[in-house]
């Protein structure tokens, strides 16, 4: 069975796809795939069966990561917590990925990777377990005050009181003063974790590629901003992409006011689900707050393929050496122009 690929920046049969797809998610959008293009330099792929000028049937979209740092390799996609391969059925999967590791293989790719959201059945022959995360995603189809009364009693409910009390200010869009905003707080979040945050043009670049549907929401305390989140909305569920705040405020329940106002927007608008977003199976503390919230868990494997064999997996700024510890300590003491560029500099080598 042939395989073909196109750019999906350049071919509308994508976007009409993913309208009848009811596993598409905002990572396949061209709105995400565009602002990584814009701030990375990733080229779009989609591998499909489907012959050019013809209807698409199925398709995996990837980008392709060029680095001298980090190596070339295929991936669906950078930077998104999943995404799941838009396939028919078994005979068409196995010429996809057939063809997949045909490239890698020729081509000389240190991997190709893939973030399904479901398991696969077993139709990614040779690709193996890469990494382990999990899925936290609310429903929303229940009423609000139902909703509200699912929420952990003391960690969810009385800090959302409690922010009410404090009178804490809410603003939302995507201003440019709001992304300052948030820009800062995401700064004091990131250097807490001791790594870089993303580049600034980024987060304009997904302001400029999703227009309204994606909000900045910001907490304040008086006229200081307090905590911060980013959602984007597409088709019928909102979703957690980004979040930020000052732990001096911390107390106040700045987060869970953005939050508990985000569930509500999201209600409004006849959406069905709100995506909480991806955590690593061992930050236990994450996976709490998100489980106290109500959110249904899903464990997700990466799968990756390499002609190299045992290939690196993920590149990231995890502490499994002495050379990452080292850089971690001094970004948790850097000051912030160092760690913006910091950030601008090696984003674009980690994808």
């Amino acid at each position: 069975m042939p395989v073909y690929k196109f750019n999906p920046l350049e071919d509308v049969r994508w976007s009409t796809f993913l309208d009848t797809q009811p596993r598409a998610s905002v990572f396949h959008a061209t709105s995400w795939l565009e602002a990584l293009r814009k701030t990375y330099g990733y080229e779009p792929v989609v591998y499909t069966n489907s012959p050019p000028g013809q209807e698409l049937t199925d398709g995996i979209v990837f980008c392709q990561v060029k680095s001298w740092l980090t190596g070339r390799r295929l991936v669906s996609l950078p930077f998104s917590d999943y995404c799941e391969p838009l396939l028919s059925d078994p005979e068409s999967s196995a010429a996809i990925f057939g063809a997949l590791r045909k490239d890698s293989n020729q081509q000389r790719w240190e991997y190709v990777e893939i973030r399904p959201l479901e398991t696969l059945n077993g139709t990614a022959i040779q690709f193996e377990p890469l990494e382990t995360y999990c899925l936290h995603e609310l429903d929303l189809t229940p009423d609000l005050e139902t909703l509200f009364h699912s929420f952990h009693k003391d960690s969810v409910q009385r800090k959302i009181k409690r922010a009410a009390r404090e009178n804490l200010a809410y603003s939302e869009g995507n201003s440019k003063e709001l992304l300052r905003h948030f820009y800062g707080l995401l700064m004091l979040t990131r250097r807490r974790h001791s790594l870089p945050p993303q580049p600034l043009t980024w987060y304009r670049n997904l302001i400029d590629s999703f227009g309204n549907a994606l909000k900045i929401r910001v907490a304040y305390n008086g006229l200081v901003p307090v905590a911060g989140i980013l959602t984007l909305q597409y088709k019928n569920k909102m979703v957690f992409k980004y979040g930020c705040s000052d732990p001096a405020w911390n107390r106040l329940g700045g987060t869970h006011l953005l939050f508990w106002n985000s569930i509500q927007e999201a209600k409004a608008k006849g959406l069905q689900a709100f995506d909480m977003g991806r955590s690593e199976s061992t930050n236990t503390g994450l996976i709490t707050f998100k489980k106290r919230w109500g959110a249904a868990r899903v464990d997700m494997t990466y799968l990756k393929y390499s002609h190299l064999g045992s290939s690196p997996g993920l590149v990231n700024f995890e502490p499994d050496n002495w050379k990452v510890r080292m850089a971690r300590k001094v970004f948790s003491h850097a000051p912030s122009r160092v760690l913006s560029v910091v950030g601008t500099l090696c984003y674009r080598h980690i994808g």
